[in-house]
């Protein structure tokens, strides 16, 4: 028997420093985890100061040559760039290099693809994938079967095809009518949960900001938790009881990130959508990031993309836990702002108790005293609102509760 092991790819960063290189090296820093999340070894980082990426090669001519030295002398397989390239960028840098190039929107493609585990998600990211692919066709050359060309070879939509557009059209046009389906039972459920009453309240945030650690720690959920970026990409959806008469519902949703790619924003618009039509945002943070008011300004930035600005915002400030002196911080386009540790459950509470009151806000108070004869009523107030107290008395039932103002006039 031949032992087979898996070759680690070494691989180069490249970036470009438009005028902040801070910020270039915080993009490039992100694009290490990246990295490493897909699998990669990190060998060299490379930066070029320049007005603007170069229309062909990325980096100018000076770069290049320095970073042909670079992959020879750190024995890399290939290069990273952080930004989308375009098909002459990327027909270019392998034509120049002779090795693979990747760029920030396939890396997280590749991650992505290795992460999803429903039918949804695999679909989701399949349509990715083609969608990139088929823009950039005639910059792959030769390498049209590269829809395995990430860090590895792996993933739901990486399959070994020699597509011509039209191949991919067909095959994009496929994945459409599954997802339809898909949303149609989404838009089901939606209802549904729209019928009973139920509020729903989505966990929002920067990828591993420890959205899946909140959940698991107010619902017992069971969702995957790693230090991995990207670790859940399926929503998950459980109940929370708030106090002995409030039940809501808790999504997880995927985490954002800096320059998230517009090919999967479009394609996980049905699982993203769940934000959109939440009733409560719930945006947490990892108060231990240095990066933290840099990862806030790209949430809401992304929100605002999806439409769903407008909403009630609770801001959990995370991961205390790790934080060697405690800070009390703030978030002004916030409603409430937390402190948390899903690790300690610190703000737990707190959350549950800022959750109660911006639902109690859209309902009605009410003490009511009603004839045995209209027990109905208080069926409806149980199935749609909040029964605080139900006490039968020789004149009727006397009733305590908060409900909603379009049923208030029934009952």
């Amino acid at each position: 028997m031949y032992d087979m092991e898996q070759i680690e790819e070494n691989v180069i960063l490249v970036g470009v420093d438009t005028g902040d290189d801070e910020a270039a090296q915080r993009s490039l820093d992100e694009l290490a985890e990246l990295a490493k999340t897909a699998g990669a070894k990190v060998a060299g980082r490379l930066i070029q100061a320049r007005e603007s990426a170069h229309p062909v090669t990325y980096v100018g001519k000076g770069k290049l040559l320095e970073l042909k030295d670079l992959i020879w002398e750190a024995e890399a397989t290939g290069i990273i760039c952080d930004d989308e390239l375009t098909s002459a960028q990327l027909g270019s840098l392998e034509a120049e290099l002779s090795c693979k190039v990747i760029d920030r929107t396939l890396l997280i493609l590749d991650i992505f693809a290795a992460r999803a585990v429903s039918g949804e998600g695999k679909i989701q990211v399949e349509l990715a994938q083609l969608r990139y692919r088929a823009s950039r066709l005639t910059g792959l050359g030769r390498s049209l079967s590269r829809l395995g060309g990430g860090i590895g070879t792996r993933g739901p939509g990486e399959k070994k095809l020699e597509m011509d557009r039209r191949l991919i059209r067909e095959r994009i046009s496929r994945l459409k009518r599954e997802l339809k389906d898909v949303e149609k039972h989404r838009e089901l459920i939606r209802n549904q949960r729209y019928q009973s009453g139920m509020k729903v309240a989505a966990l929002v945030g920067y990828t591993s900001a420890g959205k899946s650690s909140i959940e698991n720690a107010l619902t017992d959920a069971g969702i995957l938790e790693d230090a991995m970026l990207f670790s859940t990409l399926d929503t998950t959806t459980r109940s929370l009881m708030l106090d002995n008469t409030q039940e809501i519902l808790l999504t997880d949703t995927v985490g954002f990130i800096q320059k998230l790619p517009h090919h999967l924003v479009e394609a996980f618009k049905s699982t993203l959508e769940e934000v959109k039509y939440a009733d409560i945002i719930i945006h947490v943070v990892d108060a231990s990031n240095p990066q933290m008011d840099g990862q806030m300004y790209v949430v809401y930035d992304t929100l605002r993309r999806l439409g769903a600005e407008g909403k009630p915002v609770i801001t959990l400030f995370n991961k205390q836990d790790r934080l060697e002196e405690p800070v009390n911080p703030r978030d002004f386009q916030a409603d409430y702002s937390i402190p948390s540790s899903a690790r300690t459950g610190q703000g737990l509470d707190e959350l549950k108790k800022a959750l109660l009151e911006i639902i109690r806000k859209d309902l009605i108070y009410i003490e009511r005293l009603y004839d045995f004869s209209e027990a109905g009523r208080i069926q409806l107030i149980r199935s749609r609102g909040q029964l605080l107290s139900e006490e039968y008395v020789p004149e009727g039932i006397a009733v305590k509760a908060y409900v909603p103002k379009d049923i208030y006039g029934r009952i």
